[in-house]
């Protein structure tokens, strides 16, 4: 199965608490540019879509979503910048093999999209990934390794 990891695009630097920052207009773009490379690389459809319950996680799947296909959407609040990386991919490897799950994608945060690639691919140190940076990870959810196949940036 392929499992994306995307960090939110640009977002404002206040609001009245980190939840609540919004994404800039740059943000929005630069989210639009990764997703059209990833519908390039041959990928757009979704089977199951999970969204940090952070606002401008929220607006960089709301600004991508008319891009690709998904058959479901979940706001996963494990997935905000401090979440449990090892809850989130043993929630994402669970629900893969129990709905037979080939594609996954996660809208997430720095850190945590970091440590979320290095859950997937166990050898690998987590990458820093910039603004709307995205990866696809070809995970084998029985044995419980991955693969970086590849990694697209703004």
């Amino acid at each position: 199965m392929k499992v994306f990891i995307m960090r939110h695009g640009e977002a404002e630097h206040y609001a009245a608490s980190d939840a609540e920052r919004e994404l800039t207009k740059h943000g929005r773009s630069q989210s639009t540019a990764v997703a059209m490379a990833c519908k390039k690389q041959g990928f757009e459809d979704f089977d199951l879509v999970l969204v940090s319950p952070y606002i401008r996680a929220q607006q960089t799947w709301e600004t991508i979503s008319s891009l690709f296909s998904a058959k479901e959407i979940q706001t996963y609040e494990e997935i905000t910048p401090y979440g449990d990386s090892e809850e989130a991919s043993s929630y994402v490897a669970a629900v893969a093999q129990v709905k037979k799950l080939e594609s996954i994608l996660m809208v997430s945060h720095l850190p945590l999209v970091g440590y979320l690639t290095a859950e997937f691919v166990t050898d690998l140190a987590p990458p820093m990934f910039p603004t709307s940076g995205l990866v696809c990870v070809d995970f084998d959810p029985q044995n419980q390794k991955g693969e970086l196949l590849w990694h697209i940036h703004p």
